[in-house]
Parts: structure tokens; sequence; C-alpha cells
């Protein structure tokens, strides 16, 4: 390899896989309505009643929330950081003076102690006027500095750090590498025990997409710590300042949305980090990761919401005044069905999001596989709803916000908003690496009985012990996948009060559905054993299910709760209703796609792209993307560039 080549750990495909199951949670110490709703166990009683905040909780929230959108309409310019992609000095700084560092952060610390639903509303309400804004305050605190510490912090370290996240310090979180993105056991920054001085490490390496990484005060670095005497080794987490010497921001990126992003390349070279400031132990960096993402990425789908939010009030204020042949065009069938959908669709992925954030707060449930379905779910539709609205829009959704000014009519930023979403597909484990992490959690169960018998390094002893275990827990489980409470007409009928809709059969066919989601599985399971992780197709769409059936759940759940305080019930109900039948033909069209697919074909293609058989179909155009290399250079070493770090002032 040449010495101007990045040098990259040889990691296997087996050893990236145990690298990524040790850095999973292994125990399920709480309840978990996806967890069972993938095993076949409609468990409406977790989520029903619909958990409810305290009433303190909800002063202090709505407190906040109405000093935030006071500061969002007379303070943040949302046009202005588009056009000039940077949010302004100022704009920060009233942020620092509103408390809005400190949303998670415990009142302990200096911080505003809101409940995750508040610290959602709020990113919603933020986010609504700048995206770029709800990504700076999001990445700062649902995955920066003080949800680790907060989570496997020292006394000292919570002390030291977080009353600066609170109200001054901006934070970010630095896992990604040129060469490395959702495959961490080839992370090549390394954080190597200084041999002079046992309580220093020595960070040596390049992180990529690094966002707030451009004006951060502080850093989350996650590093390998070579193992060696004294030392277990493993990836590793740190808390760095980020000017530290040796520390260069070496490149601003530039992005199709989210244009005020601060996201960045850094580079580390011989970076001096006391041993004081690595968080949790040795090789515990991506547990302490993927256990904050838990909940952090319930921040990104209330974005979502909030678009959603918006595109319904677009839609419904344009829909109502444009006319085509005579009439306003949403009471053309073609338009209509899309605002139905943008309207059906935010009212489930608020109860999702809500109902997955009132979870966490209350703590007697383990929503891991819940924040990931809102993640993956929310980023999905809304991306759906933006693309919806632009449709509807017509050619104005295509035109830009200041364009339309330039001419004379109102400044709707659609074209922006499809832009500044399709990231949330990408950002924090794409919907492909959703796919597989929710799927490897829905087979748990299956795993821990009976994933001896398709390991093969394992002994015959241990398979014979294994093929006992899988037995039995086979011969209670898959007899109760045959009938349930769903086959039953008068189930769930406190969903079908008088005058309203009857929620209580979507519920019935959720229940049917997760019983015949299970059984999908266990087939799958039986079909293909240890070659089910290469089945990506299958595993995709058995998690779409999935999400579909928690959301029609929520969706049922919030509406009856709305009914019950006399909050909107009856148009909660109407909603509800429209989106479960919604839900209801995709999730038929994902069942049918289970078996019947073009899994195999889409293979075969590949393998004959992968080997130049269909080059000449590549014929008759020009390629303008030049011939760099496809992935820059991130060897270790002195930086050679000019250092763009630029705090806020």
């Amino acid at each position: 390899m040449s010495a101007t080549q990045p040098v990259q750990p040889k990691v296997t495909e087996r050893e990236a896989r145990q690298v990524a199951e040790a850095a999973r949670e292994q125990h399920w110490r709480k309840p978990s309505f996806a967890k069972e709703l993938f095993l076949g166990r409609f468990r409406l009683d977790l989520i029903h009643p619909h958990p409810l905040p305290a009433d303190e909780d909800v002063r202090r929230g709505e407190a906040f929330l109405a000093r935030l959108r006071d500061f969002c309409e007379n303070e943040i310019d949302g046009p202005r950081i588009e056009r000039e992609a940077r949010i302004p000095d100022e704009t920060v700084r009233g942020l620092k003076e509103l408390g809005a560092l400190g949303m998670k952060i415990s009142p302990e610390y200096g911080g505003l102690g809101l409940t995750q639903v508040y610290y959602n509303k709020a990113l919603a309400l933020v986010g609504s006027v700048s995206p770029a804004i709800g990504a700076l305050l999001s990445a700062h605190q649902s995955i920066g500095v003080p949800q680790p510490l907060k989570m496997f912090g020292t006394r000292e370290q919570k002390d030291a750090y977080l009353p600066r996240c609170a109200t001054t310090a901006i934070s970010a979180f630095l896992l990604t590498e040129p060469d490395v993105g959702s495959d961490p056991a080839r992370l090549a920054t390394t954080a190597v025990p200084d041999p002079e001085d046992e309580n220093t490490y020595v960070l040596d390496g390049v992180k990529l997409w690094t966002t707030n990484g451009v004006v951060a005060d502080l850093l989350v670095v996650m590093a390998r710590v070579p193992k060696s005497e004294g030392h277990r080794g493993g990836i590793t987490a740190f808390v760095v300042e980020a000017d530290s010497p040796g520390i260069t921001v070496e490149h601003r990126n530039a992005f199709m949305g989210l244009r005020g992003l601060e996201n960045g390349v850094t580079r580390f070279h011989r970076v001096r980090v006391p041993a004081s400031q690595r968080i949790g132990a040795e090789g515990a960096g991506l547990k302490i990761a993927l256990t904050t993402l838990n909940t952090g990425r319930l921040s990104l789908p209330a974005m979502c919401v909030g678009a959603g939010k918006w595109c319904l009030k677009i839609a419904r204020e344009w829909s109502g005044v444009r006319e085509q042949w005579g009439r306003p065009v949403a009471r053309h069938e073609a338009v209509g069905v899309k605002i139905s959908f943008i309207a059906a669709t935010t009212f489930a992925l608020e109860a999702v999001v809500d109902l997955a954030s009132q979870m966490a707060d209350e703590d007697r449930n383990d929503i891991r596989i819940e924040a990931a379905l809102a993640k993956l779910y929310g980023s999905e539709m809304a991306c759906r709803m933006a693309d919806d609205l632009v449709q509807i829009r017509g050619g104005r959704g295509f035109e830009t916000a200041e364009s339309l000014a330039a001419r004379g009519e109102r400044a709707v930023p659609a074209e922006q908003l499809l832009r500044d979403l399709r990231i949330n597909r990408i950002f924090e484990g794409s919907t492909e690496i959703m796919h597989l992490l929710i799927a490897r959690e829905a087979v748990d169960a299956h795993l821990s009985v009976a994933g001896d018998l398709i390991d093969p390094d394992k002994a015959l002893g241990d398979k014979a012990r294994a093929g006992a275990r899988a037995a039995g827990f086979y011969a209670r489980w898959l007899p109760k996948l045959a009938t349930g409470p769903g086959q039953l007409p008068g189930t769930y009928r406190e969903f079908h009060p008088a005058g309203h809709p009857d929620l209580a059969t979507h519920l019935r066919y959720a229940e049917r559905g997760s019983r015949r989601l299970a059984r999908a599985m266990f087939l799958a399971m039986a079909r293909w054993q240890g070659r089910m992780e290469t089945k990506q197709g299958f595993l995709g769409r058995v998690v779409d299910i999935g999400a579909e059936l928690f959301a029609m759940s929520a969706a049922c759940v919030r509406a009856e709760h709305l009914r019950a305080t006399g909050d909107h019930g009856r148009e909660a109900y109407q909603l509800a209703d429209a989106f479960c039948h919604q839900s209801r033909l995709r999730v038929e069209e994902l069942f049918g796609r289970l078996w019947a697919n073009t899994d195999d074909l889409d293979h075969k293609v590949v393998q004959g792209v992968l080997s130049g058989t269909y080059t000449w179909l590549e014929e008759g155009v020009l390629d303008p993307s030049g011939d760099g290399p496809w992935i820059a250079d991130a060897s270790p070493g002195p930086s050679a560039v000019e250092n763009v770090h630029r705090p806020f002032r």
C-alpha cells in the first residue's frame, strides 16, 4: 500500500458483525411494544391509555415554547440563512440567552430540564423556521456532549462540561470518517496511550461530516485505542476541546439542502487528551453511541412532524385559491388524495413521535425499536409529503422562494423543504441501515434461543443445547400465532364510540398483522437460516410492515386520547381512520412482496452491472464529475491547509 493512502484496519465481514453485535444492548430489562409486535404479540396495554406528562413538565415546557415562538417569529431570518448559507452569530447568541442550548440539560447544571416531548416540540417549531438551526440544536443535544455525559459521564465530567453546554458551548459528534460510515469496525482514528504519561491519550485521524464541527467548542470523538498491557483497547469515546493544539477543521462542506449546516472535515494530529476526558471505559464507545441514539433519534422525526404540519398548511391555503377548470384544485381528486395523505400522515407521525417521546420520559418501556421506527418512518414519509407539496404547487413548487418573491408572489420555500428533508433518510442511520438495525432487534428472541443452531463456529454440543431450547420456545410460541383478539368482532370496542369512525377494526387488523408478520419471519428463518442476514430486501419489507402497524396503533391511541380529553376528538378519529385505511393498503402490498418480488433477478442484474456486462448502456453521455479519487486521502499527519474553525461569537 502506498504511503499516501489511508491505513484502514483489515476487517472481515464476520469481524465487522461481531463489533456491531458487541455494541448493541444485549438484554431487554423493560417491556417493548414494538419488540412484542414483531413477535406476534399485540400488547396494546403498553401504549394505551396514552401516557401523559406531569403537570409541572407541561407548565415548564409550554412556557419555554411561548418564548421560543416569539424568538422564532422576530429574531430568526430563515431566508437569510438560506441565502448566506450561515446562521448569523447574533441568532446563536439569542438562542444561548434563551436557554435553547440546554433544553435537555438538568437545571442542576444550568439547563431547562425539558422532557423529551417538549424538546421535540421545540425542535419542530424552530426547524419550521430554519431547518439548519434545528439541526444545530439537535446535533448539540441529542448526539453531542450533553447526552452521552448525562448517561455515562462521571460526576466530575458533568460538573465540568454540562454547565458550559447549557449556556455557551456548542458541541459536535465525530464518528464518521472518509472511508468509514455505518461500519465502525474499520475506524482508523486512533487514541494511543502516551507511554511517558499514563494519564494521556494521543489522537490521530480524520473525521468527515462533522455536524456542528466547524463551529463547535466541544467534541465527542470516537477513536480506536490499541490493545496493550493495561489497556483493553477498542473504540472509545472522548470529550475533546475543539481548540486543542493539533485539531484543524480543513473544510466546511456544502450540501444540496441545510445550507446553514456547519458541517466539515476535522483532522487530529498528535492531539493530547487527558484520560479524565474519556467517557466510560475503553472499548465502550460504540455502545455509548448506540445507547445515546436510542432517544436521540427522536429529534429527527420530530422535525419531520413540523415539516408535515407546514406542508399541510401550504397545501390547504394554496389549493383553496388556485383554480383549474372552474374550481379549486383541492376539489380535483388527483390533488385531493395528496392533501388527504399529507393530513393523515402528519397526524400519525405526530402520534408516533409523541407516544415514543412520552414513553422515553417515563422510562418504563424499552423504546430502542420504537425510536428507530420513528426515525425510519418519519424520514421516509416526510420526504413523500414534501414531494407531494411540490407537485401540488406545480411550477411554483419548483421555483425558489426568492424568485417567487422577486416577481411579486408569496415566497413559499417548497423546493427548499424537499432539499432540506432529503438528508433525513441518511442522517443518524440511513434507511437501509435502519432496516438492518431494527430487523436485528426484531429477531433477537429467535437468535437468543436458536442462534447457535445456525452459527457455523459453534460446537455440536452447543448446537444440541440450542436445539432443545428452540424446541421448547417454538412449542409454546407458534400455537399462539394461530388465533388472537384480532379475530373477535368485539375486541377494542372502546375505539368505536358512538358517532365516530370505527378504529377498533384497524386495531384488530394490526393485531392480526402482528401475528401474520411473526409467522412470515419464522418461515423465512426456517428457509434461509444463516443466510437470513443477506436477505435485506425481505428484512426491509418486514421492518416497513412493523413501522406501519406501529403507526396505525399510535394513531388510534392518540385519537382516543384526544376524544377522551375533548380536544378535537371527532376530527382526530377521522384522520386516524383515513391514515389506517391508507396504511393498510401499503401493508398488504408489502406482505405480498415478501414472497413475490424481483430480489433474485435484481441480484443477477447487479452482478452484470458490476462485471461490466451493461457498459454499452452507458454510452451516449458525458460524465461531468471529473476524475478525482472516490474517497479522499485520510492518512494521518499534520494538516496542510488553513483552519476554518469558526466558533460563534
